[in-house]
């Protein structure tokens, strides 16, 4: 039987077409799990919105649940001239601090020089930094230095107490010498070099003492070397701005407070809008959210109302007692002035409440142990997100033997085809001829 290169050609038929139309309607196999996997990707989408609003939500519980929290003190400063920060060690008190002067650098410049680029030693030598209270710093100076390659050696010293730059006052270049830190020991008093000089320094008329800074607080007289002044009040770093009068007010941190449980009552709202827009459905259109009907999401909801409303011993012991209302719609809103009170009035009562003696005692502490067992590696939501990825994977390798099996099966028929149209040709032939011969023997025939 003779090969047939293109289906149709030896029979005539649209052999293409209805083998492009088997293979359509095998393919239609295919769509079911094209939709049981794109619902799966949209679940496992969807649970990844839910764990990520659950985390923040238990981001929110966990800073509530740290003691330290209602421990932590702030500082409130009254005037331009300091500005202060408290640490652990703070202690709540007032304090009139008056910045008599700053700490500042010393200074000095060199005589001047010609140039600047080119050399003016000839032999190494070494350069000794003198200071007020400080011991005196040693610099190699290579033979043949400019200038620059003077001040270049100074700052690559991190000994060396000073840094260089090189100014022109309009004749002649200087080197200019500022003390790397402020106060009166650190401040620089004098240069020279072992051997010939090629400069002195110009201490009659460019030398300028580093200072320290003087101040008092609450009438105490205190100096130092820097504008950051550590201990002077307990647990206070204060950092003198200008010279004048400011207070400094040490106190509970109520507003650190009050931030950590405003973003509770967002996170758990946020968390209550997301939870609402995947479980959501339209009456009117019939569209629904993605996880409508999930039980992992039903387990969750009241996990977390549970642990909401669940009441604990102490002057506090609910939500409401502190301003934190549940609301019909299932959210959390703040009466500003309770809750306010709360946090000025009884910081402790709302430690114990959030915290409690331990960890997990307080309702912030129960609140994330229940998240951690929902979002742990064998709780609730991780399951339901592994059980949809093992469904997808489970639809992906059936997707693909049935993929397989339809190019087998199509496969099979191209073959098929190809047989039928080679026969069908050849029949066509076979056809022909025999009309020919009919026709020839009808002639002979009719001429007898």
């Amino acid at each position: 039987m003779a090969s047939i290169s293109s289906l149709g050609i030896g029979s005539g038929l649209d052999l293409n077409g209805l083998l492009d139309q088997l293979q359509d309607a095998e393919r239609g196999k295919l769509e079911p799990i094209e939709r049981q996997l794109e619902t799966q990707q949209t679940k496992i989408s969807a649970y990844g919105q839910l764990q990520s609003a659950l985390s923040a939500f238990q981001d929110s519980a966990d800073a509530l649940n740290d003691s330290a929290l209602y421990e932590s003190l702030s500082t409130n400063v009254g005037g331009e001239a300091i500005t202060a920060t408290a640490d652990a060690e703070a202690q709540p008190g007032s304090y009139n601090v008056s910045v008599e002067t700053l700490a500042t650098r010393g200074t000095l410049a060199s005589d001047g020089v010609a140039t600047a680029d080119q050399a003016i030693t000839t032999d190494a030598q070494e350069l000794t930094l003198n200071f007020a209270g400080s011991p005196s710093q040693v610099i190699d100076i290579a033979a043949d230095s400019s200038l620059e390659d003077i001040r270049d050696a100074i700052n690559a010293n991190e000994s060396a107490g000073v840094n260089a730059t090189i100014v022109n006052d309009g004749t002649n270049f200087r080197l200019a010498l500022s003390s790397r830190e402020t106060g009166a020991d650190a401040s620089i008093e004098s240069f020279s070099f072992d051997g010939a000089a090629p400069f002195a320094a110009d201490t009659e008329n460019t030398l300028q003492s580093g200072t320290d800074a003087a101040l008092t607080v609450n009438g105490i007289a205190i100096t130092s070397s820097t504008n950051q002044v550590e201990g002077a009040i307990q647990g206070v770093s204060l950092n003198l701005e200008e010279e004048g009068e400011s207070t400094v007010k040490v106190e509970q941190n109520t507003l650190a407070v009050r931030e950590a449980v405003t973003s509770f009552v967002d996170a758990y709202n946020d968390l209550k809008g997301t939870i609402g827009k995947l479980t959501s459905f339209d009456a009117e259109t019939g569209a629904a959210g993605e996880l409508l009907g999930d039980s992992a999401v039903r387990t969750v909801e009241s996990r977390m109302r549970i642990a909401l409303t669940s009441g604990s011993e102490g002057q506090f012991s609910t939500l409401s007692d502190i301003g934190i209302s549940l609301q019909r719609d299932g959210t959390l809103e703040i009466n500003s002035d309770d809750l306010d009170n709360a946090i000025a009035n009884n910081q402790g009562a709302l430690s114990e409440f959030f915290a409690g003696a331990s960890e997990e005692n307080g309702m912030a502490g129960q609140l994330s142990n229940t998240l951690e067992q929902l979002l742990g590696s064998n709780g609730t939501v991780t399951g339901a997100i592994t059980g949809a990825e093992n469904r997808s994977e489970s639809l992906v390798e059936r997707y693909t033997r049935m993929e397989q099996s339809i190019d087998q099966t199509i496969s099979r028929y191209r073959t098929q085809f190809g047989q039928l149209d080679g026969m069908i040709a050849q029949m066509n032939q076979t056809s022909s001829y025999l009309t020919q011969q009919f026709d020839a023997l009808d002639a002979q025939l009719g001429r007898d």
